[in-house]
């Protein structure tokens, strides 16, 4: 396997810590393997390690000699990666690690998601726990689970358990990048039953298939207008207008990744057949010169499928065909405060229509309370004019950013000093966990860095290596800056 050559980059280190915990599945809400390997990583160190009844594993160590006095620093990430992979991918993430390769400068996987999101971060902290000769102050590592798809570990975390005034978040994605702030975000499930319709005699049935759209993080790719295979399944579908009817539709997997792929069954009344191919053709020429910048391997395939049984009745059809129109995706708004910034959105993640049931699942992110309840309140408003009933669920806080952070000062000028450049102290869209750990532990003094990383959430996810060599040696000077306790005794 290729990840031999992952375990030969500099620092080695951070990339043999990361080729480990990459041997083993890690999906949110499936964290049983990466939870016992760490906890056994502390004890193998012996360090002081615990799990907390959530089941994030936190891990102690003293400061090394000649920084006893300085403020108590808590290393944060999280455990669990995102599941993603190509239609034509043959891979099991509940029993395989993942097989990574090395291309120039990025490290990738084969047909999945890499898990730098958040691996990296977790390699780099387990590479200060294990070091003998890296001067830090005494370093808590809180590695929380389930970050991707609930933040239920952040969430899970009580007061008592640390100790520190300052904590160092490994999970942002771009290295000349410094994070003061984050969107907070909230789950939309619409959900209804229908009637299934005995498809009669003289129907067709057909596929459609779209592939190929480059997906990616819900939050921090939202605002590039990738193509979203729901919106464009549904678009292809309102084009056909009464000439189909709906069997089955299954779109996205992902709450928290711009889905890829859709793919549908539908029954098409002889005689219309030739109207719906070409009405679809029309359609999906247009959509293909709409994103032809941004998903340039987007794929459509409509082509004859063996009649189906059954399928949805024409209300219904129509019902969620205009729902899902009108239902926002995208960019919602962008931030009047911090430029480029997007402040609000919606991700139209999931559509499962089958069987008699039918669910639309969306993430809704934003910075600001309000606007992310103006957009949860408008899906929700939409999703019940067509008979769904809507539910809120997984609500988490943003993080407000503090441009008097002392610990920004330190970044700055660490940053500054090793690199002779100024980095961007920015607020990103995605959903950092140190807004819910702050509602914890509100005194503590939060930033949050980390290594480039591209494509997070998708397939084409990559870590730049000289990136994680910048990363770490950035991470080794923020611990010998970290200032003194403001009382010594």
């Amino acid at each position: 396997m290729e990840n031999n050559a992952v375990r030969s980059l500099e620092p080695k280190e951070l990339w043999n810590n990361f080729a480990d915990i990459n041997a083993i599945p890690r999906g949110s809400k499936k964290e049983d393997k990466i939870i016992s390997y760490m906890v056994s990583f502390g004890k193998k160190l012996g360090l002081e390690t615990l799990t907390d009844p959530t089941g994030n594993v936190i891990i102690k160590k003293p400061a090394t000699p000649g920084m006893e006095n300085r403020k108590p620093v808590v290393l944060q990430s999280h455990l669990d990666m995102v599941h993603q992979k190509n239609a034509d991918t043959e891979f099991d993430f509940d029993r395989q690690g993942i097989d990574m390769l090395v291309d120039g400068d990025w490290v990738k996987a084969k047909g999945t998601t890499l898990g730098a999101d958040n691996g990296l971060g977790v390699a780099a902290i387990m590479s200060v726990l294990a070091s003998k000769n890296i001067e830090h102050p005494a370093v808590e590592a809180l590695f929380t689970i389930d970050e991707e798809t609930g933040m239920t570990g952040a969430m899970g975390l009580q007061p008592g358990y640390l100790n520190g005034e300052i904590l160092l978040n490994l999970d942002t994605e771009e290295d000349d990048e410094i994070d003061i702030g984050c969107a907070g975000g909230i789950d939309v499930t619409a959900s209804t039953t229908y009637t299934e319709e005995k498809v009669p005699e003289g129907y067709s049935g057909f596929r459609i298939s779209i592939t190929g759209l480059q997906g990616g993080h819900s939050g921090m790719d939202i605002h590039k207008g990738l193509g979203n295979a729901n919106k464009i399944m549904n678009r292809i579908l309102m084009a056909a207008g009464d000439s189909i009817r709906l069997s089955a539709l299954k779109g996205g997997s992902l709450r928290n990744a711009i889905p890829r792929e859709s793919f549908c069954l539908v029954a098409c009344p002889n005689g219309m057949e030739q109207e719906f191919l070409e009405v679809s053709a029309a359609e999906i020429a247009r959509i293909k010169v709409e994103f032809r910048e941004t998903d340039p391997n987007l794929a459509i395939v409509v082509q004859a499928e063996r009649t189906p049984d059954t399928m949805m009745g024409q209300s219904e059809h129509g019902a969620l065909v205009r729902a899902v129109d009108a239902a926002v995706n995208g960019v919602y708004k962008m931030s009047e405060e911090m430029p480029d910034l997007v402040e609000a959105s919606n991700n139209i993640a999931k559509i499962n229509a089958s069987g008699g049931t039918c669910s639309i699942e969306c993430l809704t992110r934003s910075s600001v309370e309000e606007s992310k309840m103006e957009v949860a309140n408008s899906l929700k408003k939409v999703f019940e004019n067509a008979g769904y009933a809507v539910r809120f669920s997984g609500a988490y806080p943003g993080w407000s950013p503090n441009r008097n952070s002392p610990i920004l000062k330190v970044l700055e000028e660490t940053y500054s000093r090793l690199y002779r450049s100024k980095p961007s102290v920015v607020a990103c869209h995605a959903g950092l966990e140190c807004g819910i750990l702050g509602t914890h532990y509100p005194d503590m003094d939060m930033i949050s860095f980390g290594p480039t990383i591209k494509g997070a959430h998708s397939p084409d996810e990559r870590a730049s290596i000289s990136s994680a060599k910048r990363f770490w040696n950035f991470l080794l000077a923020i611990l010998k800056s970290i200032p003194l306790k403001d009382r010594q005794f």
